[in-house]
């Protein structure tokens, strides 16, 4: 993903966005909750908040972990 870019069109299912290291995307459900955390969290991403918005929508935010992080997690 680029730096500062938003993903969105108007048929996504989701809204994303990023920031340097944050990957910012707003989910419909809590099933679509659940899917997008499960698909991201990986050994260089982090989920790092979650926010209530409006309804059943939520703010995920997500942080892209460099390599000195990644071994400090990894200890």
């Amino acid at each position: 993903m680029k730096e500062n870019v938003i993903y969105n069109q108007s048929e996504n299912q989701v809204y994303v966005k990023t920031n340097e290291d944050q990957i910012y995307i707003i989910c419909n459900s809590e099933e679509q909750q659940d899917t997008v955390v499960k698909k991201m969290t990986t050994d260089n991403c982090l989920l790092e908040s979650y926010e209530v918005w409006e309804d059943e929508k939520v703010i995920l935010t997500f942080r892209v972990l460099d390599n000195y992080e990644v071994k400090e997690e990894l200890n």
